[in-house]
């Protein structure tokens, strides 16, 4: 097989998988029309695939959405127009789906799809080749925004060290535990406490008055055993509290003065360490950040994803919430999940509270699993991640 037909889907993994498994030297796209006028989408398949390392030329050809005869006279000229042909039907329209049948049936031109349930390639028709292959494909969290145009941004962590701090994240989350109902709180005062100049620049050395001013004219206390936990752990030194007066101490590092003014870190990294801790991720991203354009410019549309996973071609993305499940939350899970996952991906939301029975069926409703006290204060996270992902022991 040389050349390659694929009938194009806007699931995106469904454009890609074909061709990065078989690496043809040419790839025609059977298209709706507004995708061959879309130049931006095919220049991200093309970065793709060079990204991937397949050297494929590509080609975009518009095909009606409902006229069958058309589609199939325009298979017919494909093939004439290129050598050795092959036919991926795994996804596509349905007019192209039959179409695709019609001439396949009548030239012999081998065909073949792919089953997500097996991950495995088959034989449709004369397409020896790509019976019961079992796809050994691996992407990680790049591969995912790059095959649906977009690109990962740099986010509030840097991910090519958090590897050092793997022994502090189980601490860190025990004394969220133990703070919990007050962890808002206690962020807004390191918040207030620590703020920077208004150039950006600050001391990790922090010294500031044992009350600091809340929101709503407020005020909001040190809260003692809470800043001598964090000492404990390594997170701040040489903490000096006069009660009442004043506060000092310096924290351990940059990294860990962030994630000291984040209210949502702590469950992101536990998170983070929960995924890394079942072994059964090829990659695993905090704080992934999602160009959906790729242009990476000021005006780019862009969203943060708390967790994002993958294993194999399926991708897991988690959202963090260290308050209850609400219906927005879950209905940005699915947009993302979906425009940079496609059909097959997984999603999850992650909460410190109990989740209500409304959310709970709302999720359902979209396909995205709750994880929510019970089964953190139970340790069972990792073994739920297991389940989603359709691991067996």
């Amino acid at each position: 097989m040389k050349t390659l037909i694929e009938l194009y889907d806007e699931r995106t993994i469904e454009n890609v998988i074909g061709p990065e498994t078989f690496r043809p030297e040419k790839i025609v796209y059977m298209c709706p029309e507004e995708v061959v006028r879309d130049k931006v989408r095919q220049e991200g398949l093309r970065r793709f695939f060079a990204h991937r390392g397949l050297e494929a030329q590509l080609e975009f050809v518009a095909c009606s959405k409902y006229k069958t005869d058309s589609i199939y006279n325009q298979f017919k000229q494909i093939a004439t127009n290129n050598g050795d042909c092959a036919m991926d039907v795994t996804g596509g329209s349905d007019a192209a789906l039959f179409a695709a049948g019609q001439y396949c049936n009548e030239s012999g031109m081998p065909t073949f799809t792919y089953s997500r349930k097996r991950n495995k390639f088959y034989n449709i028709s004369n397409a020896d080749f790509a019976h019961d292959v079992e796809c050994a494909l691996e992407y990680n969290v790049e591969d995912f925004f790059m095959m649906a145009g977009g690109t990962l941004r740099k986010g509030r962590v840097d991910n090519n060290i958090l590897g050092e701090y793997m022994d502090k994240y189980d601490e860190f989350f025990d004394v969220f535990e133990k703070n919990r109902r007050h962890w808002a709180r206690d962020i807004s005062f390191m918040q207030r406490i620590s703020r920077s100049d208004y150039e950006g620049n600050y001391s990790l050395d922090v010294e500031g008055s044992y009350e600091q001013k809340g929101e709503h004219g407020g005020r909001i206390k040190a809260n003692e055993p809470w800043l001598h936990e964090l000492e404990r752990i390594g997170f701040i030194k040489n903490l000096h509290i006069e009660t009442g007066q004043s506060v000092k101490f310096t924290f351990a590092d940059d990294q860990i003065r962030s994630w000291l003014r984040d209210v949502g870190s702590v469950l992101e990294l536990y998170m983070y360490k929960t995924c890394k801790d079942t072994g059964i991720f090829r990659d695993v991203i905090s704080s992934a950040i999602v160009d959906w354009d790729g242009t990476n410019t000021k005006d780019s549309i862009s969203n943060e994803i708390d967790v994002v996973a993958t294993r194999g071609v399926v991708p897991l993305f988690i959202s963090c919430k260290a308050t209850e499940v609400k219906t927005e939350a879950i209905n940005e899970l699915a947009i993302l999940r979906d425009r940079f996952g496609g059909k097959g991906a997984k999603a999850a939301i992650v909460s410190t509270e109990n989740c209500n029975a409304a959310a709970r069926h709302r999720a359902a409703q979209m396909g995205i699993v709750v994880i929510d006290k019970e089964e953190i204060e139970n340790g069972t996270v990792g073994e739920r991640l297991k389940i989603i992902m359709k691991v067996a022991e």
